[in-house]
């Protein structure tokens, strides 16, 4: 295999991630950290996808998804260099290439940027801002709304600014601004 076919492309990786079994397996493997034998695997796989504790899954159930890791996923993920995979013995183990996929993951522990309610907070202010100024006025003095529609602008600039940078430009966001990617 060479370089370039070993590369893990953001098309590779999306496709990797694409089956809700392989996201598993890989949640999995780096949960655990360690070799895991295919069976143990599949054992638990089953586990998630009938909701249902391992001890309570028939032999149906883990055999449909024990076929399914050692024909479709398994290998899939062992291609790209993410596990090794000896089929001899039935052992899975994780590589460090694992942690490619991290980036493409969502991280539970970091808080979500809910944009449409940033964007509604500020209607909220201006609404406000607005009609402080508007009543506080003596009338015929449009003094106070010139200032604060600049005020109300200049919210709505910085902040349809850091939308932009962090969508579209920050793909390779420093390590502590990732927090602002997560939805």
């Amino acid at each position: 295999m060479s370089q370039e076919e070993n590369q893990l492309t953001r098309d590779l990786v999306f496709d990797l991630l694409s089956s809700p079994r392989r996201r598993y397996l890989i949640y999995y493997l780096r949960t655990e950290g360690r070799t895991v034998k295919l069976t143990e695997l599949a054992d638990e796989v089953a586990a998630w996808e009938y909701e249902s504790p391992v001890e309570d899954l028939d032999k149906q159930q883990r055999k449909r998804v024990y076929v399914s890791l050692y024909q479709t996923h398994v290998p899939k993920l062992a291609e790209a260099g993410l596990i090794e995979y000896d089929p001899d013995t039935g052992e899975i183990t994780p590589t460090y290439r694992l942690r490619d996929v991290d980036s493409y993951l969502p991280n539970g522990d970091e808080p979500e940027v809910r944009w449409e309610l940033i964007y509604l907070l500020l209607v909220g202010v201006s609404v406000v801002l607005l009609a402080v100024a508007t009543l506080g006025a003596a009338p015929g003095e449009d003094v106070l709304i010139v200032p604060v529609g600049l005020v109300i602008l200049l919210l709505f600039a910085v902040t349809a600014a850091v939308h932009y940078y962090v969508v579209r430009v920050a793909n390779g966001v420093p390590e502590n601004f990732t927090w602002l990617l997560r939805r």
